[in-house]
């Protein structure tokens, strides 16, 4: 196998990167077979996901497209973007004939996928400013097998699309950058500016300064290194920012005017700003946990961007690694100075790294025999054997199963592991890469369909859903005790949130058919509670899970009184 699939693989990447088209059209086939194995069974993964998708939800139900809620709560805490584009996908999967279009939370997760496969193509784009297309090629390849943007793409919320338009502003910077320094051997299109600002225009939609902010700090260095602005004359910021006022101010004037002015002290005052005062929601971390976190989430090519390091510190004077240094570092120190830390705020940073390792590949930066250089590329192996045992004791832990389906594509991709390492000591550091990027579609192909899918006891909220729509088939539903935002998602909109054992017995006695999730904490009370009814309500099943955000088995009674 080690000596056919070399050839092969040469074969395929001199045929796809005959022409920008055809790259184009592998990077789309290859983003596909990447994100879409899950894609529509994968649960909704509290909290987040459920919180936008349930948010966008409403926007339908209630035909208001301004403000957006949870529920009877305000959701002020990112601009509406995300929810647009999200009500926008439902409301063709309805058009088109989707069953139950909105619970269905693959609609949701079309504006992500879109996202992933549009930050790979603008990878492969903004590349091309820096390498040959056929190492562009390579670096938007291994885009599309990091881990962390195919965890992205599955996603209802705003990071795969903030990656896009990030990747899209930062390539138009590049060429405004390369063509004053002279490095880039072509004249930018004279409509890069529009690019630059439109990517930023909807990047301020779907999740305001951040864009902004990438850019902003990298024409700082850039800048300062040569002591002159006038290098961004080309992108013509008059225009530029009329363009993104043009954009952004109608949604954020009618919102002003809607909420009074609310909305800016939720999103600015205490998201983002008690972003960087304390780690909010429980996602604290200290300084330095993104470069942990980095050999999972870049994996499997984060043990080659290491290695790729003291390259970029040799040549940091040069133009083109000057560039990619001023895009990752000063953004990742504000990261990481902030105490919030969750691990895809720094994703819009990966595609600079990419290039910077792919640079250091094609100007020898990479040393195979430097001390520790063999022992950090077996952290392609490790990575993945780790997130396989993690899932093989979960499956036994929660479910007393095995994921048999899964265990062949696990053995397949500890193979290819092993022969990037032997790629690697042969000095044949594209065809290791080409090999990583092959390791990652099978684990993918593993992991989603067959792995996670077995993982029962991590379904909870749509076992409660289904339990509750074999009832009757539109009950009125309150839950005690256990309130993941998913489970308003698949439940509906009215779910009642009880907060004692007698509000969820009164709300039994009301008519109609109704359904009562009672967590098993709140058991004793709920059962002296609903001893006063006059009809009493009958078990109909009792669902066993395991909550991740909670991190603790639960036990979950389903009462159901009334019928339709």
């Amino acid at each position: 196998m080690m000596f056919s699939l070399t050839p092969a693989i040469d074969r395929l990447r001199d045929a796809v990167s005959a022409s920008h088209a055809r790259a184009c059209a592998f990077l789309i086939l290859l983003s596909l077979a990447a994100f879409l194995p899950g894609f529509s069974t994968l649960q909704p993964l509290d909290r987040d996901e459920p919180r936008f998708a349930q948010a966008s939800k409403q926007m339908l139900e209630s035909g208001d497209f301004v403000d957006i809620r949870f529920q009877d709560e305000a959701r002020h805490k990112k601009p509406v973007g995300i929810y647009w584009l999200q009500s926008v996908a439902v409301k063709a999967g309805e058009l088109a004939g989707v069953p139950q279009a909105r619970t269905q939370i693959w609609l949701y997760r079309i504006p992500s996928l879109i996202g992933a496969i549009a930050t790979v193509l603008l990878t492969y784009w903004a590349l091309l400013a820096f390498l040959a297309r056929r190492y562009a090629l390579l670096g938007a390849s291994l885009m599309a097998a990091a881990v962390l943007l195919g965890v992205e793409a599955r996603i209802a919320k705003t990071d795969a699309v903030l990656t896009a338009c990030a990747v899209a502003s930062m390539g138009a910077l590049a060429r405004a950058w390369l063509d004053w320094t002279r490095s880039l051997a072509f004249v930018p299109d004279r409509r890069n500016w529009l690019i630059f600002w439109g990517a930023t225009a909807l990047g301020l939609l779907v999740k305001g300064p951040i864009v902004p902010m990438v850019w902003g700090l990298a024409i700082l260095v850039l800048s300062a290194s040569q002591r002159s602005f006038r290098w961004l004359k080309p992108l013509r910021f008059g225009p530029g920012l009329l363009l993104c006022l043009i954009v952004v101010l109608p949604w954020f004037a009618a919102i002003m005017l809607k909420t009074g002015g609310s909305f800016f002290a939720d999103s600015v005052g205490q998201d983002m700003l008690g972003k960087v005062a304390e780690g909010q929601e429980k996602h604290w971390g200290p300084p330095g946990l993104y470069l942990l976190f980095f050999f999972a989430t870049y994996w499997p090519a984060a043990a080659f961007a290491a290695m790729a390091v003291p390259f970029a510190w040799a040549r940091r004077k040069e133009p083109q690694v000057l560039f990619l240094l001023a895009w990752i570092v000063p953004s990742w120190l504000v990261f990481e100075a902030v105490p919030t830390k969750l691990p895809h705020y720094v994703l819009p940073l990966y595609p600079a790294i990419t290039a910077l390792l792919l640079l250091a590949v094609i100007n020898g930066g990479i040393d195979r025999f430097r001390r520790g250089a063999v022992a950090t590329a077996c952290l392609v192996v490790l990575v993945p054997l780790a997130l396989m045992g993690v899932i093989v004791y979960g499956n036994w832990t929660l479910d007393h199963l095995l994921p048999r389906l899964a265990l062949p594509g696990f053995a397949l991709v500890l193979l290819v592991t092993v022969l990037v390492v032997a790629a690697f000591r042969r000095q044949d550091f594209d065809g290791a890469l080409w090999r990583c990027v092959l390791a990652s579609l099978i684990l993918t192909a593993s992991v989603y369909p067959f792995a996670i899918e077995s993982l029962r006891s991590l379904k909870l909220s749509p076992r409660l859903a289904q339990a509750a729509q074999a009832i009757c088939a539109d009950p009125a539903v309150v839950t005690l005790g256990y309130r993941e935002p998913s489970l308003v998602f698949l439940t509906g909109t009215n779910l009642a949130m009880a907060a004692s054992g007698a509000q969820a017995a009164a709300f039994l006695g009301q008519p109609g058919c109704r359904v009562a999730f009672v967590e098993s904490r709140h058991a004793e009370e709920f059962a002296a509670a609903r001893a006063a009814l006059s009809e009493q309500p009958r078990l109909v099943t009792t669902i066993h899970g395991f909550n991740l955000n909670g991190g603790r088995r639960l036990k979950i009674d389903v009462f159901a009184r009334g019928t339709n």
